[in-house]
């Protein structure tokens, strides 16, 4: 909201949400019934465009945020180098408000005006005329209004709202208030009305009009600089017929220069123009290559994932994966259709978020597989190679850390990463699995009055560890299934091999778990406490019981360009296999922490500690 909002700053719909398109439903209904009536013959285009524009529009902007949001993550010609927050994700959420209203306008245009509905598909004349108009009228009177806007009056009650984003985004381009944008639909019905009214005008004439207003105010937005010199080298007159995204983002850290709506020249003629636009287009341009210390390498896990990736829906990854709304899954074929391609054309990992905390500086590369082909046995040499071959890029580029996500430490895929440890010894980067920190997030989980606890799990490194640790604490484990008791048992010392108990009928509420079904579930007593000790949640049956997330703590506030929930953790919550290789890289530890290899756990928590990371149960 802008700091003193002032009259229309809502939209009207705003309280309906998600079902705010429902305002779209008089064009439904209009169309269902000349359709009924008369056939599908009765649809002019300029009405039968209407609701397909629109559609248009939200995926090419959509088509930008992602594109944009990937190349901040890599790309070295990123012009602002800040954080995005969740505050601007959540301001940002009604992106699609304005294309809400452009159909409605359109749609009351459509009844006003008659003429429309006899609108040719295309005119040339009319096109040159609106571009013309466009260049005149519209640059011009924006240009003023666009001044006006930062008086303080006008600023504080409207304009500041989209000047809350100093990193802009795509969408920030459209993120004003109510009133605001009814403004700018007057000014850029200048075009079409006028060529409706000198006889000239076509659909497609305004179609592509507003396809080049949005990708105009998309381009100017997107915070990395993406136009190329040759450009203006060839064509010098277009440095003031089309701006920059490193023009206009002065503009949103100076506030008072570079006013201009998509062409220059007005700032030009009024000495508006900001003096430094030249000189941060060319370093813009030029870009500074940035190595980070530390990779987090992870893969997507079910279909709806790919939604959830930053570079995918931003105010999706704002939440926890596991809070989709039930329109999402109206995206099942979009889904399944990038599953596919990632599976078919995936060759390698790919970057999808890079975060600071203090000096450090991390990247975050997504495998391009899901959790169902981890358990296929004929992909296991593929995924393998994809986790190899991101392990060697970062090591030639000379990372500190790389830290292993989800399945791709899985000991029946790679043995904890130790395959690759073993087959290159020489390895400079160091590769972490987290067993440490998570086995300390586990054991800090459990109360400390507890006497005695049911140990749910297979034979993984954080079930042996949270076991043993246990033991010599004097806490009994309980352990069914024989094969894992007799495997712990003999590799506990003597001496505490008493607190470890092989038995079925014993059941504390205190149970650790890493894959438990529906069935074993309901074996529990009522008030059963749920500890995860691997990476992946427990699907929550119980009312009566309690379920605790997976090993995570909640992260250092200096921690910056925080904007994205990982996976089915809260906001600003990182899961402990992750803060490990953080660990690693702001401690210097030189070990690999891989294969059998791990952690001292209460070392590992102690750093942790120091470095501002948060136990949930304190957050």
């Amino acid at each position: 909201m802008a700091t003193r909002p002032g009259p229309l700053t809502e939209w009207p719909w705003q309280r309906l949400g998600s079902f705010k398109y429902v305002v779209m439903a008089p064009v439904v209904a209009h169309g269902a019934r000349r359709v009924v009536a008369g056939g599908w013959g009765d649809l002019d285009l300029a009405f039968a465009l209407i609701l397909p524009s629109l559609l248009l529009r939200m995926v090419h902007n959509q088509i930008w945020i992602s594109a944009a949001r990937y190349q901040t993550a890599r790309s070295k010609h990123r012009i602002v180098d800040r954080g995005i927050e969740f505050d601007q994700v959540d301001r940002e959420r009604g992106w699609d408000d304005q294309i809400v209203l452009n159909g409605l306008l359109f749609y009351v245009g459509y009844l006003l005006i008659p003429s429309v509905r006899h609108l040719p598909p295309w005119r040339t004349d009319g096109a040159v005329a609106m571009a013309l108009l466009h260049a005149g009228p519209v640059e011009f009177l924006y240009y003023w209004f666009h001044r006006a806007l930062h008086h303080h009056f006008l600023y504080s009650r409207y304009h500041s709202h989209h000047h809350s984003s100093i990193v802009t985004e795509p969408i920030t381009s459209v993120i004003h208030p109510f009133a605001e944008h009814l403004v700018y639909y007057f000014l850029f019905a200048i075009p079409m009305l006028s060529t409706i009214y000198m006889g000239n005008a076509s659909v497609l004439g305004f179609v592509l009009y507003i396809a080049y207003i949005d990708f105009m105010n998309n381009m100017g937005h997107c915070n990395f600089e993406l136009v190329p010199k040759w450009m203006f080298q060839v064509f010098p007159l277009l440095k003031y017929l089309m701006y920059t995204p490193s023009f206009h983002s002065l503009h949103h850290t100076q506030f008072r220069t570079n006013y201009s709506l998509f062409m220059p020249f007005y700032d030009y003629i009024y000495n508006t123009m900001d003096k430094s636009s030249d000189q941060l287009y060319e370093s813009a341009l030029k870009g500074t290559e940035e190595t980070p210390d530390l990779v987090h390498l992870t893969h997507m896990t079910n279909l709806q994932s790919a939604y959830h990736l930053r570079i995918g829906f931003a105010s999706v990854a704002s939440k926890p994966s596991d809070s989709f709304m039930w329109y999402m899954w109206t995206l099942w074929p979009l889904a399944w259709m990038s599953m596919v391609f990632a599976w078919v054309y995936g060759s390698s990992a790919f970057v999808v978020e890079r975060i600071k905390l203090k000096k450090l500086k991390m990247q975050t590369w997504a495998v391009p597989r899901y959790n169902f082909q981890y358990g296929l046995n004929w992909e296991r040499e593929s995924i393998n190679d994809l986790i190899e071959k991101a392990i060697l890029d970062a090591d030639e580029r000379g990372v500190k850390v790389l830290s292993l996500g989800l399945l791709n430490q899985a000991k029946e895929l790679n043995g904890g990463a130790e395959l690759f440890r073993q087959k290159y010894p020489k390895l400079r980067v160091r590769l972490v699995d987290g067993s440490g920190l998570a086995t300390a997030v586990v054991l800090k989980s459990i109360p400390r009055d507890a006497k005695q606890v049911f140990l749910h799990a297979g034979p993984s490194k954080i079930a042996c560890a949270t076991a043993f640790a246990l033991c010599e604490k004097g806490v009994k484990v309980i352990m069914n299934p024989k094969k894992e008791y007799d495997m712990l048992k003999s590799q506990i010392a003597y001496s505490r091999a008493s607190y470890l108990k092989h038995s079925s009928r014993d059941t504390p509420q205190i149970w650790l778990v890493d894959n438990i079904d529906d069935k074993e579930q309901k074996m529990a007593p009522q008030g059963t406490i749920f500890i995860p000790v691997s990476q992946f949640p427990i699907k929550k049956i119980r009312k009566d019981c309690t379920y605790l997330s997976t090993p995570a703590m909640k992260i250092p506030e200096t921690m910056q360009n925080i904007h994205a929930c990982e996976n089915w953790l809260p906001r600003k919550v990182m899961s402990a296999w992750r803060i490990a290789g953080i660990l690693h890289a702001l401690e210097g530890w030189t070990m690999h922490e891989c294969g059998d290899a791990m952690m001292n756990a209460e070392k590992a928590w102690s750093a942790a500690i120091r470095h501002g990371f948060v136990p949930l149960d304190k957050a």
